[in-house]
C-alpha cells in the first residue's frame, strides 16, 4: 500500500521505538520505522494490522 501522509522524522525521537504513525491510501494509520515516507509502497500484515516491510516503488 502507498503512504499519503507521513509526517517527518525529528532527530532524535527514538524515544517511542523509532517508530511513527502513516496514512495508507486506503485511511488506515499504522505505525511505521522513522526512516518512511510520503509516497513510499510498504506492505502490512493485514490479519495484525502492522507494517512488515518497505517494497519497491511500481
Amino acid at each position: 500500500m502507498k503512504v499519503v501522509e507521513a509526517p517527518p522524522a525529528v532527530r532524535g525521537d527514538t524515544v517511542q521505538g523509532g517508530t511513527k504513525q502513516v496514512k495508507l491510501e486506503t485511511g488506515a494509520v499504522i505505525n511505521a520505522p522513522l526512516f518512511i515516507n510520503e509516497g513510499d509502497v510498504v506492505r502490512v500484515n493485514t490479519q495484525t494490522k502492522e507494517y512488515v516491510e518497505r517494497t519497491e516503488k511500481k
